[in-house]
């Protein structure tokens, strides 16, 4: 008689015999979501006298440039990989003048959180949306069309403004065609050989944003940006951005949206693995857990952590998230 004669009926192999305990589970999880990962958007306002909270984001605020280092101390506290800053500036114009000037809110903002010397990398946002009086990414013309190349030395003077605030990356939003060539000779030109360029390589023409451009006072005054930004059905015509701004000199790329997009993250970090990739969970994901949770309907410290492996699961190296301090502080709590 064989061993195989006395065994019990059953199958041979048992997936369960890995999920029994907390203990199995972690010693053989395939991602581990780390804070360093981790990205915190963050709106420096020249608008507002004091924090003013988001009401469509809860959880989020806009902070005056007197007040932002509060949040820089909490999230590098917290462990959190880096700070996304986005300006909301107190004057515009239809040249978005206040995007590139030296005492600038994002400038001023950059200088502040940089002399407390955290361990934090700061990103900026490098568009005109939010500085222009017309909303819109780039200048216009006489028609109301956003014009691509008279907009990129505008995109160059402002990314290298914020490298001489101390910008550690500049991430340029517009989806201009030739903005990360641009940006890369001018911060070349001006002695940032150093200062790298996180591109917004796939941005899609989104109905999730919404949030933040209540956040953000960046809603366009007319019209839509969907001349320039990408058409949500297209997944192939991504990896042409990525690969483009590969050539211009980007050293990240980045899938913006992300839950709805992690087909397209797949396929950048399978046809692209050597690249540094992120993915945005942007303020309509944010906002939809926030009011589900907020019902009682979902877990959302579940939810949000579930969500962040998704993404690095899907191949994203980093994630920019507006849940990034309360992630971080959970998943201390696990470790």
């Amino acid at each position: 008689m064989t061993i195989t004669d006395t065994a019990p009926p059953g199958p041979m192999a048992r997936l369960r015999r890995l999920r029994r305990t907390p203990a199995l589970r972690a010693l053989v999880r395939e991602r581990r979501v780390h804070p360093r990962s981790l990205v915190l958007p963050v709106f420096v306002s020249e608008a507002d006298d004091a924090v003013v909270d988001v009401p469509s984001m809860p959880g989020v605020s806009r902070w005056p440039v007197t007040e932002v280092r509060r949040v820089a101390e909490e999230a590098a506290a917290a462990g959190v990989g880096a700070l996304l800053l986005f300006g909301i500036p107190a004057r515009k114009d239809a040249r978005g003048s206040e995007a590139s000037a030296e005492e600038g809110v994002v400038q001023r903002g950059l200088r502040a959180i940089a002399a407390l010397d955290l361990d934090l990398v700061l990103i900026t946002d490098v568009c005109l949306c939010e500085y222009t009086d017309h909303g819109h990414c780039g200048l216009l013309s006489e028609r109301g069309e956003v014009l691509n190349d008279p907009t990129l030395d505008r995109l160059a003077e402002t990314a290298v403004s914020h490298a001489r605030a101390g910008a550690h990356l500049v991430a340029p939003s517009g989806m201009m065609d030739g903005q990360v060539a641009a940006i890369r000779r001018g911060l070349d030109a001006d002695g940032f050989e150093d200062t790298g360029v996180l591109s917004y390589s796939a941005k899609y023409a989104s109905a999730f944003y919404g949030p933040f451009r209540d956040a953000a006072d960046g809603a366009p005054a007319f019209g839509d940006r969907r001349s320039h930004q990408m058409d949500p059905p297209n997944g192939r015509e991504a990896l042409r951005e990525h690969v483009t701004d590969v050539a211009e000199g980007a050293d990240i790329l980045m899938v913006k949206p992300g839950l709805a997009y992690l087909d397209v993250v797949r396929r950048t970090r399978e046809e692209l693995p050597w690249h540094p990739l992120a993915a945005y969970n942007v303020s309509g994901e944010y906002s939809m857990v926030k009011a589900a949770a907020e019902r009682g309907w979902i877990d959302e410290r579940a939810v949000v952590l579930e969500t962040l492996a998704s993404f690095q699961r899907a191949g994203a190296d980093l994630v920019i998230t507006y849940h990034a301090l309360d992630a971080a502080r959970w998943l201390a709590s696990e470790s």
